[in-house]
């Protein structure tokens, strides 16, 4: 399990007020609060020392030009959050192979970034050992990416979100990997995708559209749900190396690595031989690390149920995968207890010795088995936006407490109603 602590970043100022201030990134982790109040600055910056992680293993060095400040803030630059380091940051993450912290003197006067800010002081790396490390591949997925479904061709347009021409790119694969349409599991509807045209159709019992053309929902919810297929898919199988899976300056770095084994005249050919199965398990992703902002984004409540239900089956394909959302939305978090009641019924159903059969039909029939998940493997984290802080939700049984901010939120349309009742008799 990776965890994060994390002070003064951007709108996150006091940091988690429980465990010591440890952020647990589970298989399944949940972020929900207010606009604003670090759901999704918290989410880039795992998915950057993630990323900083995998390439640190990767390249098997503390690299330099990892964790000097300049190159620190440009990887930092992908996500947008390299403005929200101040002299009071502070954090830490823990892996599985790498430990990577921000702790001592933060800001040194003498170094100044492009806009004139001051830059951070060396960033502090240490191995993590006896630990399993599966290589992931990492997706973060933005709130803008309805985009995509109503441009023609959004590669070439400037200035988007860095992290949304990444989730393109992996759009694109995704729709050419579908030969024959697929039909997708909200509304009962078949995508298709027109290679010659570059088209995306949506196709019903009596109509046929272009992506375009579609509700929002759909616009928002077909790139979430075919990238996402198309990755959980494609990790653990042979089709996860080179050109598949990584970018075109990884590919190049792959290429020019195996030129030098090949080429150098020292090394017997049992030695080449091993050297390049060595390097090609580096390039061999084993792991699904899936952040998703807003899952629920233009979605109708039980099409909110299929879409998590789908990222839980993806998530669970392999054991290494991780789920992280950012969420604003009160039923995905009903809906995520139900998957946990679920698993909690199938598990009793395992160990009963009657009816078995019969009740996992039933349990199916109500809660896809796919996507059921464990209680110990969930954690929801909820923001204030107030003081910056972060606090674990807590749960009754396992299962969450319907005591959150989003429930709370609908509990006060309710009050604010009855005050106007109130004032109504009192008129």
């Amino acid at each position: 399990m990776s965890r994060i602590k994390v002070k003064n970043f951007g709108p996150i100022k006091e940091g988690c007020i429980e465990n010591d201030g440890w952020i647990d990134i589970e298989k399944v982790t949940v972020f929900i609060g207010d606009q604003g109040s670090g759901k999704s600055t918290i989410a880039k910056l795992i998915s950057t020392l993630i990323w900083i992680e995998k390439e640190l293993v990767r390249r098997n060095s503390y690299s330099v030009s990892v964790t000097s400040p300049t190159r620190f803030l440009e990887i930092c630059h992908y996500q947008n959050i390299h403005n929200y380091f101040n002299e009071f940051t502070r954090f830490i993450y823990e892996g599985d192979a790498m430990r990577i912290s921000l702790e001592n003197s933060i800001f040194s006067p003498t170094f100044f970034n492009e806009l004139n800010r001051k830059i951070i002081s060396p960033i502090e790396i240490y191995k993590i050992l006896g630990k399993i490390y599966d290589l992931p591949k990492i997706m973060y997925v933005p709130a803008e990416r309805n985009f995509l479904s109503i441009v023609k061709d959004p590669n070439s347009l400037k200035n988007l979100p860095s992290p949304l021409y990444t989730f393109l790119d992996e759009y694109e694969k995704a729709k050419k990997n579908i030969e024959k349409g697929l039909t997708l599991p909200i509304g009962d509807v078949k995508f298709q995708y027109d290679s010659n045209t570059s088209n995306s159709f949506l196709i019903g019992n009596d109509y046929e559209i272009n992506l375009t053309e579609a509700s929002s929902g759909f616009q928002s919810y077909v790139p979430l749900f075919l990238v996402s297929r198309h990755l959980s898919k494609m990790i653990g199988t042979e089709n996860s190396l080179t050109s598949v899976a990584i970018s075109l300056k990884e590919q190049k770095e792959l290429r020019d690595e195996i030129e030098m084994i090949l080429t150098n005249k020292n090394l017997s050919e049992i030695v080449k031989q091993a050297a390049l199965e060595t390097l090609s398990s580096k390039f061999k992703y084993s792991a699904f690390i899936n952040i998703v902002e807003e899952p629920e984004q233009n979605l109708f409540p039980s099409s909110q149920r299929q879409i998590l239900n789908s990222l839980l089956e993806f998530n669970n394909s392999t054991e290494a995968n991780k789920l992280i959302l950012t969420t604003h939305s009160p039923y995905i978090i009903n809906y995520l207890s139900t998957a946990i009641q679920g698993a909690y019924l199938k598990n009793k159903i395992d160990e009963s010795d009657t009816h078995h059969d019969e009740d996992i039909k039933k349990l199916n029939a109500i809660v896809p088995l796919k996507s059921v998940v464990d209680a110990k493997d969930v954690a929801i984290y909820q923001f204030d936006e107030r003081n910056g802080s972060i606090k674990k939700l807590p749960t009754f049984e396992g299962i969450p407490s319907d005591k959150n901010y989003l429930n709370e939120m609908l509990a006060d349309g309710n009050h604010i109603f009855d005050a106007l009742l109130e004032l109504e008799e009192s008129i």
